[in-house]
């Protein structure tokens, strides 16, 4: 099973500090654990989307004394460092539990294409919420690209290649076959790219829905649980006639991508994750929030997409 949780559920208030952040990490744990105990191999992705961002903010604070880092540089970095808020956690609510601290953190590289077409259209949000005019003026000074994210405020953007190949899959599979937890694809993974038998970074985030959607194909995941904001997924969002969903096949989900149901830097992501790893698997992607995930996996919450 692949869980996957957002940059901003470990962020409390839009970022928070450091010991927000790892109780929001505590609290993922206790769902993790009970589904470790449920008899599932367990694989974790998280986002780092307000963490990244923050940490590009402070480098440009302090420019002129620390030479900057590259933005995929920075990725590995919230990488890390989440990675060791969740393993930590994690281990911890497995021992109360009386089982193993069986968990390890794998810092994840996933190969993007050098000529996705997402690198001259920048849509992933990162960092803080602003107030637009602010937004705007960040973005004359440093050069940002910005956008509102889902009514929330605004946020810088940047580019969101698709994940085409996950370097360190065969080791998580041996990790997941041991009988371990693990927290891979951090933040969707550092993106890099082919460069002859080598890699390169490049400047970019990954979307982690879509690298939890092809490394739980790569690793044989039979569920993949989107877990955001909402208890489920909300048709005509924000109208007179919105309304809950319960289920979607592919084509339905797709059909509703089409359409603008689900906008490019919030929801759409995660119908379109969960729509290539139930294709692909021919398992099931549950979309809920962390506070329902049990019953989603029991069938009285969330989003089922399926198939068929």
């Amino acid at each position: 099973m692949v869980l996957a949780i957002g940059g901003n559920a470990l962020a409390p208030a839009g970022l928070g500090d450091f010991d927000g952040q790892m109780a929001r990490a505590r609290e993922v744990a206790v769902h993790a654990a009970r589904i470790v105990a449920g008899g599932a191999r367990l694989l974790i992705v998280h986002g780092n989307g307000p963490q990244v961002g923050a940490l590009a903010m402070a480098q440009e604070a302090v420019a002129r004394e620390v030479p900057p880092q590259p933005l995929f540089a920075l990725g590995a970095m919230t990488q890390g460092q989440l990675g060791y808020l969740l393993a930590q956690a994690v281990g911890d609510a497995l021992a109360a539990e009386g089982a193993p601290r069986s968990v390890a953190a794998v810092m994840t590289q996933v190969v993007v294409d050098r000529s996705d077409a997402a690198f001259g259209r920048p849509t992933k949000p990162i960092g803080p919420f602003f107030p637009e005019g602010r937004a705007r003026r960040l973005a004359d000074a440093r050069g940002w690209a910005v956008a509102e994210d889902s009514g929330r405020g605004w946020r810088r953007v940047v580019p969101s290649p698709d994940p085409v190949e996950i370097v360190e899959a065969p080791e998580i599979a041996r990790l997941l076959e041991a009988g371990e937890v693990v927290v891979a694809c951090g933040g969707g993974g550092v993106p890099v790219v082919r460069d002859g038998e080598g890699l390169a970074g490049v400047d970019a985030v990954i979307d982690k829905d879509l690298a939890a959607a092809l490394v739980g194909g790569l690793v044989g995941a039979t569920t993949l649980l989107l877990v955001t904001g909402v208890d489920h997924v909300l048709l005509d969002f924000g109208t007179p006639d919105e309304r809950p969903v319960a289920s979607m096949t592919v084509a339905e989900a797709r059909a509703h991508l089409a359409d603008g149901q689900f906008p490019p830097g919030s929801m759409g992501p995660k119908i379109d994750a969960a729509a290539r790893f139930a294709e692909a698997s021919g398992g099931a992607a549950v979309v809920t929030s962390l506070e329902r995930v049990e019953d989603a996996l029991a069938g009285r919450a969330g989003t089922r997409i399926v198939a068929l």
